[in-house]
């Protein structure tokens, strides 16, 4: 088997076997596949695509190149969640305890953040203490203990994915649908969850622009999923404004407690119930959606879903105080109003400028390397829809400092609303599902 002749059966739009796409990941992970044979390969893949077949092939070869994590130790159905990135994204932080409170296991690893999109790691990371670091004897004794643990990802997890993103990062192949799903499905198969949950989002704060191309992400990824035994569903979910209100670590755990309370953000309380519930119905807990809903409205309003955040981050090393006194968390010295110079309503709001202003005041990375304040950030006090008048507060930007940085910032958070004089149509938030029986679309 020769490298050069998968490359030219892909280019001219064959269909490569599993054994194909094997050999082709371990030679490239071991290094035997150089970069430039590697980059004409993902070429040919960026303008021929993959057959769902093919995508499954590769998803495995990924996953099994490193560490593959068995969650049997663990009682139950292990339901996994994913988001693929966004503006306020902070839904793990509240349907992982949510959904641990009706009995299904919540065995997760997240990530770091990195540019415009915040890491559940680094938000968790804010609450004084937590670690995100157990041993894996550690984990699974902690789940099994109180339902829930979420650590950071492994190090040796779908390796060849990490290489891989690598060079398509700079080749311009990152925008194939095929790789998108096989790098994200690599990790969570490598995970070892039973069933698993897609957050996909769609908008101007997410990767995917369209609500047509994220379909075919979720598709790609529902099928890969379902290909290797996995249950899998996926939620297409909005990003064309920030999800609640709060953008940043600290800001962002506030604003999650407040959920698990029944007073956070009407659109991001949305989201996690419909999440949760996919998760609740997946785990065989309820037979349908709205079953699942009422259900976990119910831990919400008993404050069970609260009780298991506590215990969680209790059993981390964190300061459950933080439930009852948010103020514990890191706190900005400095507030700055940035204020609308004209009037009308808010018609659009660009979701990655305002991430990309946390980002700026310190609240993420612009590079791997990059150390983040956690206490930073920005609240937005008004979202799509709602009334202006000049002068009206937009946004707070909590700072350390003002200096031309924050002022710059500022313009930039201020230049990300649109406002018109008429009032826009309301927005959907949820606006597909995709299941291996297809797509529904709620819009």
């Amino acid at each position: 088997m020769r490298s050069v002749d998968l490359i030219q059966k892909k280019r001219d739009g064959g269909e490569l076997t599993a054994s194909e796409l094997t050999y082709l990941i371990d030679g490239y992970s071991r290094g035997d596949i150089p970069d430039y044979q590697m980059s004409a390969w993902a070429m040919a893949v960026f303008f021929r695509g993959m057959t769902p077949r093919e995508t499954a092939a590769l998803t495995l070869a990924m996953a099994n190149s490193g560490d593959q994590v068995d969650l049997g130790p663990i009682s139950g159905v292990k339901v996994d969640k994913h988001s693929t990135g966004g503006v306020g994204d902070k839904t793990t932080l509240i349907i992982a305890p949510l959904v641990a409170s009706v009995g299904i296991p919540v065995a997760k690893m997240s990530g770091r953040g990195l540019g415009h999109t915040g890491g559940t790691i680094d938000k968790l990371e804010s609450i004084e203490g937590f670690r995100t670091e157990l041993s894996r004897e550690r984990f699974m004794t902690q789940v099994n203990e109180i339902g829930l643990a979420v650590i950071g990802q492994s190090g040796n997890l779908a390796p060849a994915d990490k290489k891989l993103y690598a060079l398509r990062d700079v080749t311009a192949t990152v925008e194939s649908i095929p790789l998108i799903a096989s790098s994200v499905m690599s990790k969570k198969i490598a995970a070892g969850a039973d069933a698993i949950v897609l957050d996909v989002k769609t908008g101007s704060g997410a990767f995917m622009k369209t609500l047509e191309q994220s379909e075919q992400l979720a598709k790609a990824m529902v099928d890969i999923g379902t290909d290797v035994g996995r249950n899998t569903a996926a939620v297409i979910s909005d990003m064309d404004q920030p999800l609640g209100f709060a953008v940043g670590n600290a800001l962002e755990v506030q604003e999650s407690i407040e959920t698990l309370k029944g007073n956070g953000p009407e659109d991001l309380t949305e989201l996690c119930l419909t999440l949760g519930a996919h998760m609740v119905v997946l785990g065989g807990k309820a037979d349908s959606v709205e079953a699942a809903k009422e259900l976990l409205r119910g831990q919400i309003n008993n404050g069970e879903a609260l009780a298991k955040f506590k215990a969680f981050v209790d059993a981390q090393g964190g300061d459950a105080s933080v439930a009852d006194d948010p103020a514990r968390l890191p706190q900005a010295p400095i507030t700055i109003e940035v204020k609308a110079e004209g009037s009308g309503f808010v018609e659009a709001i660009e979701a990655e400028q305002l991430g990309l202003a946390a980002m700026l005041l310190g609240a993420g990375r612009a590079t791997k390397e990059a150390s983040i304040d956690y206490a930073v950030g920005v609240t937005l006090r008004k979202k799509v829809g709602d009334s202006v008048q000049a002068g009206d507060t937009l946004a707070l930007l909590h700072v350390r400092e003002s200096s031309e940085t924050t002022r710059n910032v500022a313009d930039r958070v201020r230049s990300a609303y649109a406002l018109n004089a008429e009032k826009p149509e309301p927005r959907a938030l949820l606006l597909s599902v995709v299941t291996s029986e297809g797509i529904t679309r709620y819009i």
